[in-house]
């Protein structure tokens, strides 16, 4: 087993080694603006609008903002970037980032090009899960009315039946071909049928291994308490419950629509609370590991060294495929790739798209680590700190 101590989050040279210095100071600069706030809200509202007018700034864009948190804009764009990982034991989970379409035809080009994440990720080492959101492949208006139970219309059961068949074939698909799936979270007004149709799956797919994954938004104060029924629901079921472990990423929206709206804010009331909630979820899995699946998806260096000493007390081997460490594509490599040093399991998110359909998640990237509380200092420091070790 691994001695926490011996996992250094400050080792920056191990964090960047796969960096040349060009491509560090460019990391540098666009933190530095993304560290900005007026100037994050003027540059996003400056793209959207450059967009609309057909200004042509796509390599403006794809040098810069798109570079540092994709992949490429197809799957085989990013392969160097897979590979490039790969070297470094660090695995890739693809993710096509393209968010908003409404119509048969776009939910099935998404299907499409989730089945060919999932045929890739059977053939190659470096991808070791596949991921979908139920938005990229159903109406936001349909999975909203399911989840407040309305009753549906014909056309819209007909509607329903045919998410329900897209979901069924990326799972088995999946199953299959003996690829690990994550289904990733909405917000709380349409999560309900997330949660449904995953454990669905679960109950389908995850009896001998997992194969299925929800996702638990730990910033919902709700959150932990459900894990624990999800848990005994599996446990009474038979399969084993698998847990993409992240802190959340609407927390925003959720707060303005409940105001909005008149309910109560789903969201914890302090980031302490949050914080607390995800390690308190982490050690009820690891109390309860021979039913779970994990994959911790966290920034937080005390979160991830908690889950380092679980699993040295529960004697779990950094390599058991049970358990994987995962952060985003263009953050946090100095827990990515010091993790991935000492053995354990490491992915990192890679989404990948058409630069224009990939903007709204490049715009939460460039507003999270405006709004997460030292999150692009962060960045700014080891980046700045591996420069001036290079330097000497």
């Amino acid at each position: 087993m691994v001695d926490t101590n011996t996992v250094n989050f400050k080792d920056t040279k191990t964090a960047f080694e796969w960096r040349n210095d060009n491509e560090l100071k460019q990391t540098y600069a666009l933190f530095a603006m993304m560290g900005s706030p007026n100037l994050v809200k003027l540059g996003t509202a400056c793209l959207n609008l450059a967009f609309k007018v057909n200004l042509p700034i796509k390599s403006l864009v794809k040098k810069t903002l798109f570079k540092q948190f994709c992949g490429g804009e197809t799957i085989n764009d990013s392969i160097d970037t897979i590979n490039t990982l790969g070297k470094f034991k660090i695995g890739s989970i693809l993710d096509y980032s393209v968010e908003g379409a409404e119509t048969d035809e776009s939910f099935d080009h998404t299907v499409s090009e989730i089945l060919q994440t999932i045929e890739k990720s059977s053939q190659e080492k470096h991808i070791p899960f596949s991921v979908f959101k139920l938005t990229g492949i159903a109406k936001i208006s349909l999975l909203e009315k399911v989840h407040a139970g309305e009753t549906l219309t014909s056309d819209e059961k007909i509607d329903w039946d045919k998410v329900v068949e897209r979901v069924e074939l990326l799972c088995a698909t999946a199953y299959k071909k003996d690829v690990r799936i994550f289904i990733d979270a909405e917000e709380t007004w349409m999560q309900g049928p997330v949660d449904e149709l995953a454990f669905r799956m679960m109950k389908k797919y995850n009896i001998e291994k997992a194969i299925v994954y929800n996702t638990y938004q730990m910033y919902l104060h709700a959150k932990l308490a459900q894990l624990k029924v999800d848990f005994e629901n599996a446990q009474k079921d038979g399969y084993i419950l698998g847990v993409k472990l992240v802190r959340g990423a609407y927390m925003e929206k959720e707060g303005e629509r409940a105001q909005k709206m008149g309910y109560e804010n789903p969201v914890q009331p302090s980031k302490e609370a949050t914080d607390k909630d995800y390690d308190a979820a982490l050690n009820f899995i690891m109390d309860n590991h021979k039913g779970f699946a994990l994959c911790a998806g966290s920034h937080n260096e005390e979160s991830n060294l908690l889950l380092v000493d679980l699993m040295n007390k529960y004697g779990i081997s950094s390599t058991d495929t049970n358990y994987f460490f995962a952060q985003l594509f263009g953050m946090s490599d100095h827990i990515s790739f010091n993790l991935s040093k000492k053995g354990y399991n490491v992915a990192k998110y890679l989404p990948y798209g058409p630069v224009k359909e990939a903007l709204p998640y490049l715009f939460r990237r460039a507003e999270e680590n405006t709004s997460v509380a030292g999150q692009a200092s962060r960045e700014l420091t080891l980046v700045k700190d591996e420069i001036n070790r290079r330097s000497r």
